[in-house]
């Protein structure tokens, strides 16, 4: 088969070109952004071709997907369309595919991405396994069984999917241009686990115990009520290690190089699968212990006293964990929170709980939000100031003006976002590295 996927540059649409690749397809795509990604990584090492122009022949046999953060009047869907080619959602073509294996679905608000990235980890090394990660990375073999799927409520793109098991790290209001409330959200995740075999679902959530699942479920978390809980938990600056019992017996000791006590979470849903599908504690054991974690996800680099973390933080909650996990790695630092906040809706929605997040900085600094499918005349008076009048010693930053971070000379700096934050971080990092 021949795909061509438009916005191949987007976190899922490259890793979705990937798999196609690996699966035997020709693929090739269609971008707006000429310049560097991370997530094209994967698409080079390929050889999978990207057009940056509408100059190039598509063969009529191809089917066509695209990236939903391109509207249907952009001059490269308007062109397919006039072609007359197939055109397939992006969200039927992933549903497609997880039928195909045995799907394990990693759903939730926060920690898809590192959660997904922990069971491939695992099983990659041990059973085999196909994955999908929202980070850009994918990787397809045939005899593969498993298939590690994050799956993202964005739109109600996961129902489209059909998990083995579905797992689901919590549930918290998010994209509200496509939820009206809390309940829905908690509705329609309630549906993606509805069609899976085996539910493994943090119990400590107050509205993942909402969902009425009439599926087996197997509840984890640090609250005695689990099925599987993690006790004597130690955070240190070196990472995180717990006990974890299941069914109130100790199943065994781990140890991961990670900070936060979300990603002992994100670990026990790993181990969870690990262990139904017949991976060794032992090999379960090693295996996160030598984890590194997904791309955009809490990445470091060290300029003398300074330590820059790239983070993909972009709702409350993952900011303030963010923040949480820096100072945990570094007791004796200065926690400066760079943000650039995503999207009008999700800012006006959330506004009182991302001021009360950065709070939790030493020194913040905002940008003003970005956005592609929103114009800020429809979201009167939401603007990143509203953050910055009510978050102590915060203040506006820009590209511009980002040489003001350099007079922190101890400190770890954490830039946050789902979008282009990697702008202003590689030009304060070309900025530290010259005054070094």
């Amino acid at each position: 088969m021949k795909y061509y996927c438009i916005g191949i540059k987007g976190s899922g649409m490259a890793t979705l070109a990937q798999i196609l690749f690996d699966l035997g397809n020709e693929v090739s795509g269609y971008d707006d952004v000429k310049d560097y990604k991370f997530t094209q990584e994967g698409l080079d090492k390929r050889g999978i071709k990207i057009y940056y122009d509408s100059n190039h022949d598509i063969d009529k046999d191809s089917i066509v997907t695209y990236s939903k953060a391109f509207s249907m009047d952009h001059k490269e869907i308007r062109r397919v369309k006039e072609l007359g080619l197939k055109i397939v959602a992006y969200n039927d073509l992933l549903g497609k595919l997880s039928a195909d294996f045995k799907t394990i679905g990693v759903s939730g608000t926060h920690g898809k991405t590192t959660t997904s990235t922990m069971i491939s980890h695992v099983l990659r090394e041990t059973k085999g396994c196909n994955y999908f990660i929202g980070d850009g990375t994918g990787f397809a073999d045939k005899k593969n069984e498993l298939f590690t799927l994050e799956s993202c409520e964005f739109n109600k793109h996961f129902l489209s999917y059909y998990p083995y098991y579905a797992i689901v790290t919590n549930i918290e209001l998010e994209h509200t241009e496509c939820y009206k409330d809390i309940n829905e959200i908690i509705n329609t995740f309630e549906k993606f686990c509805n069609k899976a075999n085996l539910v493994i679902a943090c119990g400590d959530d107050r509205n993942v115990r909402k969902m009425n699942i009439n599926r087996k479920t197997i509840y984890y978390g640090f609250e005695n009520d689990n099925d599987v809980v993690a006790k004597n938990v130690k955070l240190t600056s070196d990472g995180s290690s717990f006990d974890v019992y299941m069914k109130g017996d100790l199943y065994g000791h781990f140890d991961i190089p990670l900070y936060g006590q979300h990603m002992i979470l994100n670990a026990l849903a790993c181990i969870i699968i690990c262990d139904i599908e017949g991976v060794s504690k032992d090999a379960i054991h090693d295996l996160l212990k030598t984890f590194e974690n997904a791309k955009r996800r809490f990445k470091e680099h060290l300029f003398g006293n300074v330590i820059t973390i790239d983070d993909y933080a972009h709702h409350p909650t993952e900011v303030r964990v963010t923040i949480s996990s820096a100072r945990q790695k570094y007791p004796n630092k200065e926690i400066v929170a760079v943000f650039l906040p995503n999207t009008y809706s999700r800012t006006k929605a959330l506004l009182e709980d991302f001021i009360s997040a950065l709070k939790t900085a030493d020194k913040t600094y905002v940008m003003d939000i970005h956005c592609d499918r929103e114009k800020a005349e429809d979201f009167p008076g939401v603007s990143s100031d509203e953050i910055i009048k009510n978050v102590p010693n915060a203040e506006k930053i820009s590209i511009e003006t980002v040489d003001k971070l350099l007079k922190h000379d101890n400190a770890a700096i954490c830039f946050m976002s789902c979008t282009n934050i990697y702008e202003i971080l590689n030009k304060f990092e070309e900025l530290i590295k010259n005054k070094n």
